[in-house]
């Protein structure tokens, strides 16, 4: 049984712990890549504002109202494949992990194939972009083989990171001007249609103010009922006194006369659907839809106004806190760690091995 079971562990033991440990110590030993790691931080600065503005509702609705949102953005910007693609335009992220002197397991395009979305996956493992734990800071580690490589290509992802920031404050605020603007635009064209309808409406009717007009038409209508009245007094007078006088036809004349003025004058009031009662209404109408066609467009231009300042205000920035670090030494990879833990492993692998093939021998046995 012991022989049978030294037979059985020997051959497992240099399968899952020698074998792996000896190759642990030969590529973390000698032939692993140093890993040099560049961290910048930075922070998205948003002004804080007591009241809901029109640009801070610009900024929520396009993703960009809070740092949080904020943050979101620019991380998801930054390990997107667009970031990648803007960054590695000259070449120089790919070239700092196809070089000839990294070693081929870690070369990219060594194992597989060298397409974008390839790439896109390897890097992917080269960029961290963290957000601080109750903080608005975000810290963005790249990994590379060379110190000044990693540097630079962190360098890149700040710079983009900020046109990225500068791009959407300036869409929100433009976005923000343009809705202002058209309300002006809207409401001018409102107060142009009003005045030409009152304009239309004064033209047809040949009434420039029916107020002013009807107000005349009183006045005019008094004056003729106080003629009326005295030369009603001096005919009655004179039919009472002097029968036979000759003024009393044309006093008779002069009351029909001005009988038949006052009741034009009435009529032209109120008579018919041509008079200035009657066109009263519309008048009001009109004038109305003037008035508020004006008071829409002075609050439009207002708020465009207030908008534009606004907008002066409110620029979110990207704000940089920690420049991109220039690694003076390799943090990874860990070498001693990884050769334990490949030994460690390794180690506990043959153990449970060992007990299941034990169970397995002694089952048929």
């Amino acid at each position: 049984m012991i022989e049978r079971i030294k037979k059985l562990v020997s051959p497992l033991a240099l399968v899952t712990v020698v074998i792996p440990t000896l190759v642990a110590l030969v590529y973390f030993g000698l032939l692993a890549e140093d890993v040099y790691i560049s961290e910048s931080r930075v922070v998205v600065r948003n002004p804080d504002t007591k009241s809901a503005s029109a640009l801070n509702i610009a900024l929520d609705q396009t993703g960009f109202g809070t740092a949080n949102e904020s943050n979101a953005a620019v991380i998801s910007y930054l390990q997107s494949r667009q970031a990648i693609a803007e960054g590695n335009e000259d070449g120089l992220i790919t070239q700092a992990y196809t070089g000839d002197d990294v070693f081929w397991f870690d070369r990219f395009g060594s194992l597989g194939g060298t397409s974008a979305e390839e790439f896109y996956d390897y890097f992917a493992d080269k960029l961290t972009v963290t957000e601080g734990a109750g903080s608005e800071v975000m810290t963005i580690s790249v990994r590379a083989f060379d110190p000044e490589e990693a540097q630079e290509i962190n360098r890149r992802m700040v710079r983009q990171a900020e046109t990225l920031v500068n791009s959407l404050s300036t869409r929100a605020q433009s976005d923000l001007i343009e809705v202002a603007q058209g309300e002006v635009d809207e409401a001018a064209d409102a107060a142009r249609l009003a005045a030409l309808e009152l304009a239309g409406f004064r033209d047809t009717s040949g009434i420039v103010d029916p107020a002013q007009q009807s107000e005349a038409g009183l006045q005019m209508i008094s004056k003729l009922q106080d003629e009326l009245i005295a030369a009603q007094t001096r005919l009655r007078q004179l039919q009472t006194y002097t029968p036979q006088a000759s003024q009393i036809p044309f006093l008779q004349v002069q009351v029909n006369e001005l009988q038949s003025e006052i009741a034009r004058e009435r009529s032209a009031l109120t008579g018919s659907r041509s008079s200035l009662a009657a066109s009263m209404a519309k008048y009001q109408e009109l004038q109305i839809n003037v008035e508020f066609a004006e008071k829409q467009l002075a609050a439009a231009r207002a708020g465009l106004q207030e908008a534009r300042a606004e907008a002066r205000r409110q620029q979110a920035y990207l704000e940089l806190i920690s420049a991109p670090s220039l690694p003076d030494y390799a943090v990874e990879p860990r070498r001693i760690r990884s050769i334990f833990a490949t030994l460690a492993l390794g180690l506990l692998a043959w153990g449970v091995l060992t007990m299941l093939l034990i169970g397995v021998r002694e089952h048929r046995d």
